[in-house]
């Protein structure tokens, strides 16, 4: 039962973290340049997709 117990939990996480970043992008209002637009991204990018990857690096950790 563990086995699904951990699985579940890495999908609830992978699927958390998915979520966080597209609600991130969904809230931006970019506007400016291409750059500028780009560089809007990238910040925002900076700020969510460290704790994204952590909850998929622990998820994958519970699997193993």
């Amino acid at each position: 039962m563990q086995g699904a117990q951990n699985i579940a939990w890495a999908d609830n996480a992978i699927k958390l973290a998915v979520d966080m970043t597209v609600a991130a992008m969904n809230r931006m209002n970019v506007q400016g340049t291409p750059e500028q637009q780009a560089q809007q991204l990238r910040q925002v990018m900076a700020t969510i997709f460290p704790e994204a990857v952590t909850l998929v690096r622990e998820a994958r950790q519970g699997l193993a």
